[in-house]
C-alpha cells in the first residue's frame, strides 16, 4: 500500500483538514448530552428558566459548530478521496496502454473496464468513509466512554462486556465477507466482458438472428452475478441487525440499573438521560466501525484486482534499448532465422526459421493459407511481439533496440481488423498526423481513393463516424484506415489484407499510387489475392509457419507448386465469375 502514498500526497492538505474537522464535530457531540443533563438537573429540577435558556443557547452555539465543522469535514473528505482515485484511475489506464498485447492477452476486456470504474469506486466509497469516519467514530467511541465512566462507573461497566462480544460477532462477519467480495467482482467482470461483447458484434447477432442466444447467455451471467451478490450481501445484512440487537439490549440494561439508582437516590435523572445518550453513541460508534471495516472489506478485494494490472510485469519494454534515440530512416526489413510462438498460451512455433530481406522501397508481398502466421510475421517488425528467437532488424539494428516510440513511428500499420473511433473523418485521419493541413487530409485520401466517397457526404470531412466508424461500408473503412496509415509517411508500410472489401479495379489504383506516394517507402503487403502481390519486387509464401517460396510472380510461378495451385484456382473462380 505505500505505493498510494503519491496519489495522497497532493491532496495532504484535505487528507488532514477533513478527518480534524469530523474530531471537531465529535467534541460538540460529545458535549451536548452533558449539556442536557445540566439542563435537567439544574434547570428543569429547579424551575430556573433563566439557566435552561442560557444553556440552551451554548447548545444552539455547539450545534452551529458542529453543523460548519461536519459540512467541512464532508467536503475536505470528498474532494481528497476523489482526487485521489482520480490519479489512480489516470495511472491504471496509462499502466493498460504500456501493456503488449500478451499482457492484454492474460485480460478481458471487460475485466479491464471493471477494475478502471467499478473497483476505483469502491475504494473511493471507502476512502471517503475512512475519511469521515475513521477517526469520527473510535473519537466517538472513546469520548463517551470516558463521559460514561465519569458519570456513573458501575452502570459503564455493562458496555465493557458488550464491546468484546460485539468486536467478536464484527471479526467473524467480515472474515467470511472478504472472499465473497472477491468472487463477486469477478462475476461482475464477465458479466461486463458479455455485454461489450454483444453490444460491439450487435450486427452480426442480429444478422444470425441470435437474440434469443445472447438474451439466455445474459440471463445465466445476471444470474450469477445476483447470486454471488446475494450471497456477499447476505453478511452485510447480519451485522444490522446485530448491532441493534446489541444496543436496545444494552440500553434496556443501563435504563433498568440506572433507574434502580435514580430510586435509590444514587443517581439523578438528568445522568441517567446523557448516560443512555452516551451508551447510544458509542454503540453507533461500533456500529460505524463495522461499516468501515465491512466496506474495506469490499475495497480491498477491488484493491487486490486493481494490483494484479500495476503489478502486471510488461513483458515487452524498450529499458534496454541499446540506441534509443535512433529513428528509421531507410526502411530496410531483414528478417534472420526467426521463430515465434505466443509466450504463454503453449503449442506449437507459430513461425519457425523465417529469414528474408526487404530493401529500401520494394513491395513485398506475403500469401499463404488461414493460420499460416502472416499476421503474426508482420507483428514483430513494429514490435507488438517479440520474437522468440533470432531476430528481426530494421535499418540493419535489431528492433528491440529502438525505443518502441520510435520504432513504430516509422511504421505505418493497417491492422487486419480495421477500427476508426468515435469523432469526424478528419480527426480519425489526424491519427496519421495530428497537425496535418485539410490540403495534406484531401491528398493522402485521394491517393487511398476515398476523397471521393467522403467529399459525396454532406459533411464531408467533418461527418461524424459513429462508434468503431458503423456508417461506412467495410470498403469505405479499409481505405480511410490506408488514407491513415499514409498520412503517417512511414518508411515501412505494412497492409494486413486491408484491401479484402475493396473491388480489384479501385485496388489496383491504391497500388498504383504506392509507386509515386511511397516511392521510398518499403510496402509489406499481405493478401488473399494472387493479383494484390502480382507486382510485388517479392513475394513470400507461407504454410505452417514456413517459407515454402521466395521470389517475384514469374519466378514462383516456375518455381513454387502451392503458389501456382492458389494462382490457378483463382484464375479458375475468376473465369466463373465472368462466365
Amino acid at each position: 500500500m505505500k505505493d498510494y502514498g503519491k496519489y495522497a500526497k497532493p491532496y495532504l492538505s484535505a487528507f488532514i483538514i477533513g478527518p480534524c474537522l469530523m474530531i471537531m464535530e465529535v467534541v460538540g457531540e460529545i458535549m451536548l448530552p452533558k449539556m442536557m443533563s445540566l439542563i435537567v438537573n439544574n434547570g428543569v429540577a429547579s424551575h430556573n428558566q433563566s439557566y435552561i435558556l442560557q444553556m440552551g443557547f451554548w447548545m444552539v452555539c455547539v450545534a452551529c459548530f458542529m453543523a460548519v465543522s461536519g459540512i467541512g469535514g464532508a467536503y475536505f473528505s470528498a474532494k481528497a478521496s476523489i482526487c485521489f482515485t482520480s490519479d489512480l484511475r489516470k495511472d491504471l489506464f496509462a499502466r493498460v496502454q504500456q501493456f503488449s498485447f500478451q499482457n492484454i492477452d492474460d485480460f478481458s476486456t471487460g475485466s479491464l473496464v471493471t477494475r478502471l470504474t467499478n473497483d476505483i469506486q469502491q475504494v473511493q466509497m471507502v476512502m471517503m468513509m475512512i475519511l469521515r469516519l475513521a477517526l469520527r467514530a473510535p473519537g466517538m467511541l472513546v469520548g463517551a466512554l470516558i463521559m460514561a465512566f465519569i458519570m456513573n462507573d458501575r452502570l459503564a461497566m455493562i458496555i465493557l462486556v458488550v464491546i468484546p462480544v460485539l468486536g467478536g460477532l464484527i471479526g467473524a462477519i467480515l472474515f467470511t465477507a472478504y472472499p465473497r467480495f472477491g468472487i463477486m467482482q469477478t462475476k461482475l467482470d464477465k458479466m461486463n466482458s458479455g455485454i461489450q461483447e454483444a453490444l460491439i458484434n450487435v450486427r452480426v447477432i442480429k444478422s444470425f438472428v441470435r437474440e434469443d442466444f445472447e438474451k439466455e447467455r445474459f440471463r445465466l451471467a445476471n444470474e450469477d452475478l445476483q447470486k454471488n451478490s446475494l450471497r456477499a450481501m447476505r453478511i452485510v445484512i447480519l451485522t444490522m441487525p446485530v448491532m441493534m440487537t446489541a444496543m436496545n439490549v444494552t440500553t434496556l440494561a443501563v435504563v433498568w440499573y440506572g433507574g434502580n439508582l435514580i430510586i435509590g437516590g444514587h443517581m439523578q435523572v438528568g445522568d441517567l438521560t446523557a448516560f443512555t445518550t452516551y451508551i447510544v453513541q458509542i454503540l453507533m460508534s461500533l456500529m460505524m466501525l463495522s461499516m468501515v471495516f465491512l466496506q474495506s472489506a469490499r475495497a480491498m478485494a477491488s484493491v487486490k484486482r486493481i494490483n494484479e494490472v500495476m503489478g502486471t510485469k510488461i513483458d515487452l519494454t524498450d529499458e534496454n534499448a541499446g540506441q534509443k534515440e535512433r529513428r528509421v530512416t531507410e526502411g530496410s526489413v531483414e528478417f534472420r532465422d526467426v521463430s515465434f510462438r505466443y509466450g504463454k498460451r503453449g503449442g506449437d512455433a507459430v513461425l519457425e526459421h523465417i529469414s528474408f530481406t526487404a530493401e529500401p522501397g520494394q513491395m513485398i508481398g506475403i500469401i499463404g493459407a488461414t493460420g499460416s502466421g502472416k499476421t503474426s510475421l508482420v507483428q514483430l517488425i513494429p514490435r507488438l511481439y517479440d520474437v522468440t528467437s533470432g531476430q528481426v532488424l530494421v535499418d540493419g539494428v535489431d528492433v528491440r533496440e529502438y525505443s518502441l516510440k520510435n520504432l513504430r513511428d516509422g511504421v505505418g500499420m493497417v491492422l487486419q481488423k480495421n477500427v476508426l473511433f468515435s469523432g469526424t473523418i478528419q480527426e480519425n485521419l489526424e491519427w496519421g498526423k495530428e497537425e496535418a493541413t485539410i490540403e495534406e487530409i484531401r491528398a493522402f485520401a485521394d491517393a487511398a481513393q476515398a476523397d471521393g466517397f467522403v467529399t459525396s457526404f454532406a459533411k464531408g470531412y467533418d461527418t461524424d463516424m459513429g462508434q468503431g466508424g458503423v456508417n461506412v461500408s467495410g470498403g469505405q473503412k479499409q481505405r480511410l484506415c490506408i488514407a491513415r496509415a499514409l498520412l503517417k509517411q512511414p518508411k515501412i508500410l505494412i497492409l494486413d489484407d486491408s484491401t479484402s472489401a475493396v473491388d480489384t479495379a479501385t485496388e489496383a489504383k491504391i497500388r498504383a499510387c504506392f509507386k509515386t506516394t511511397l516511392e521510398n517507402t518499403t510496402k509489406i503487403i499481405i493478401a488473399q489475392r494472387i493479383g494484390s502481390v502480382e507486382e510485388a519486387d517479392k513475394i513470400l509464401v507461407l504454410d505452417e509457419g514456413r517459407i515454402i517460396g521466395i521470389g517475384d510472380h514469374r519466378e514462383l510461378l516456375a518455381s513454387c507448386e502451392a503458389y501456382q495451385e492458389i494462382y490457378y484456382s483463382q484464375r479458375e473462380q475468376e473465369r466463373e465469375v465472368s462466365i
